[in-house]
């Protein structure tokens, strides 16, 4: 997991004074990398008979994506409001500053279908849960998450901790 966090590239006061923003463009651009963190994915989840992927915006599409095309199976966006164009629910969750609200296809997926929601990261954890908020309305099985990089020291993974997570790059602190 070195050679994945080698890749990652920290840059200070992004987007505001005091965050240190985790770049996983510096991991993407390189086809071995990338590769690696699908590979990975892969090898943890391959068994689990995943029948579709969520992937929420926009850095859980560029994982998700190639995931679900090496496994051949379906991929479903998870967007904020007004970027899907169909019946669509949505999932309000809080922030350390306000809300956010997060938006599925009705369509997306159907009862029983096993699930597996990538993201680029896990902070807070608010995303995921809401995430798999949306997924549960839709009587989607939640068979795991995975994520590139964990913020240990913001506590995510408290929220989300009765599902199979997978960790690949864990940052104990800022």
């Amino acid at each position: 997991m070195e050679q994945i966090k080698e890749k990652i590239r920290n840059v200070p006061d992004f987007p505001k004074k005091g965050i240190q923003f985790k770049d996983i463009t510096t991991l993407t651009k390189e086809g071995k990398s990338f590769a690696r963190v699908i590979d990975l994915f892969d090898e943890r989840f391959r068994e689990k008979n995943i029948d579709v992927i969520v992937g929420i915006e926009s850095r859980g599409f560029i994982f998700g994506g190639a995931l679900a095309y090496k496994w051949k199976t379906g991929f479903v966006p998870v967007r904020k409001p007004g970027k899907l164009p169909a019946e669509k629910i949505q999932e309000t969750y809080e922030l350390e500053y306000g809300t956010d609200t997060l938006e599925i296809h009705t369509d997306a997926i159907r009862s029983g279908q096993r699930v597996l929601i990538i993201d680029d990261l896990v902070a807070t954890g608010g995303t995921l849960a809401a995430t798999a908020k949306l997924v549960e309305r839709l009587g989607g099985i939640i068979a795991g998450m995975a994520f590139v990089i964990e913020l240990a020291f913001l506590n995510g993974r408290e929220k989300i901790s009765q599902y199979d997570l997978c960790t690949l790059v864990t940052y104990d602190s800022e």
